[in-house]
């Protein structure tokens, strides 16, 4: 037979009760330290964090990147990649990245680096399963033997 344990607090051993974790709301758990909140998890799954300062919160989930993809030089494979479940070779320097667990919409940033010198990437449409990848160099041209690096960032679906 399992055991239950029914608790409002759980504190630390030293007794000091000014760490641990307060599950005395039913919508929120609370972890405390030092008699000061430190992050909270909602029942809605939203996770919040005290930030460095200490003086504002952090929502974890909006903070995160929801996918990230290092292109390989010469394009159309992926050296590595999180959330990010296929590349389409478009033409040359162009590239259709698709995004394994979809955005939830079209308003999402998608920062973009690459590693040859004097070139630059540019994103050229967005969906919500998939975004396209650019590459350029300083004439405007596109070009093909570059390392690309994307990261996505905004809500998913």
């Amino acid at each position: 037979m399992a055991s239950e344990l029914k608790v409002d607090k759980i504190f630390n051993a030293g007794g000091d009760q000014d760490s641990g974790i307060n599950l005395a709301t039913n919508d929120t758990i609370k972890f405390d330290i030092a008699t000061s909140t430190k992050a909270t998890m909602a029942s809605t799954g939203i996770v919040t964090i005290v930030g460095e300062g200490g003086s504002t919160t952090t929502n974890l989930q909006q903070g995160l990147a929801k996918a990230w993809v290092q292109v390989v030089s010469g394009g159309g494979s992926l050296a590595d990649s999180f959330n990010i479940s296929g590349i389409t070779d478009d033409g040359t320097g162009v590239h259709t990245l698709a995004i394994n667990n979809n955005m939830a919409n079209d308003d999402y940033a998608v920062p973009s680096s690459t590693g040859g010198s004097n070139t630059f990437g540019t994103i050229d449409s967005y969906a919500t399963g998939t975004y396209r990848t650019v590459q350029k160099d300083t004439s405007n041209q596109a070009v093909e033997d570059i390392l690309t690096v994307n990261t996505v960032h905004g809500d998913l679906a």
